[in-house]
């Protein structure tokens, strides 16, 4: 990177990272470590263990709410949160599969995909976004994906994942409006990683340039680039690891 990471942010504060287990979430969780820009860093796990070095454990289940504001209320005695990136996402899991056409759904799979995708974080957004600092930057972004993009979509398939994405940006969406109203200085997001090389995407990665797969931390890179690029005036959009819009 050109520049530390989370520059844009003003100093101290805390950074919350949802789901530093995962390949992209422990790469965020690292970087926000190592930038010294903040007070306390948080990494969250069901466990609430397995965090990178420097983080602070927190328990965070997202298909269980009282998890969600027992977490929320340990970060209310910690300083203002500055920095939100809910870096959680689930494709496939055990007796499911992307669909390849409508016959395949199952309402079953469809439910786990939008507990995890959709609902999860727009709880997590209902308990931490009051706890968004009131002045100066501040950042509030989920993990999405471009297949969640209504306009963008010319191949079809994947029905469960790519509704539970674009159910999560309009959450997203929604949330932009309503943080603004208290919080000018906020800038939410809704942000594309790529493709990275993680268990997410291993199954799905044949046929993928090399220079195309991204590591998590090279994608990492990418979305704290674009998050320091972004101010209010984009707050409530969708962007890429190239800090390019996505139309919705």
């Amino acid at each position: 990177m050109t520049q530390k990471p989370f520059a844009s942010l003003p100093a101290g504060g805390s950074a919350v990272i949802i789901g530093a287990t995962g390949a992209i979430g422990g790469a965020l969780a690292a970087r926000a470590v190592i930038s010294g820009r903040f007070e306390q860093v948080f990494g969250s796990s069901r466990g609430g263990t397995s965090t990178p070095s420097g983080a602070t454990p927190l328990i965070l289940d997202l298909e269980d709410e009282t998890t969600i504001a027992d977490a929320a209320a340990q970060l209310a005695k910690a300083p203002a949160l500055r920095l939100l990136i809910v870096a959680t996402g689930v494709l496939q899991g055990d007796g499911f599969t992307p669909e390849k056409g409508l016959k395949a759904l199952d309402p079953s799979a469809m439910a786990r995909l939008f507990a995890l995708n959709t609902i999860g974080p727009a709880v997590v957004l209902k308990h931490f976004a009051p706890l968004l600092a009131r002045d100066g930057k501040a950042v509030l972004a989920v993990l999405s994906a471009r297949v969640g993009s209504l306009e963008d979509n010319r191949l079809g398939g994947w029905h469960s994942y790519r509704a539970s994405k674009a159910a999560l940006n309009m959450i997203l969406r929604n949330a932009a409006i309503e943080v603004s109203r208290s919080r000018p200085e906020t800038v939410c997001l809704a942000l594309h990683p790529g493709t990275v090389d993680s268990s997410l995407s291993a199954p799905f990665q044949k046929g993928v340039p090399a220079e195309k797969l991204f590591t998590p931390e090279r994608s990492a890179d990418c979305l704290i680039a674009t998050i320091d690029a972004r101010g209010p005036a984009d707050t409530g959009g969708f962007f890429d690891w190239r800090n390019t819009a996505i139309a919705w």
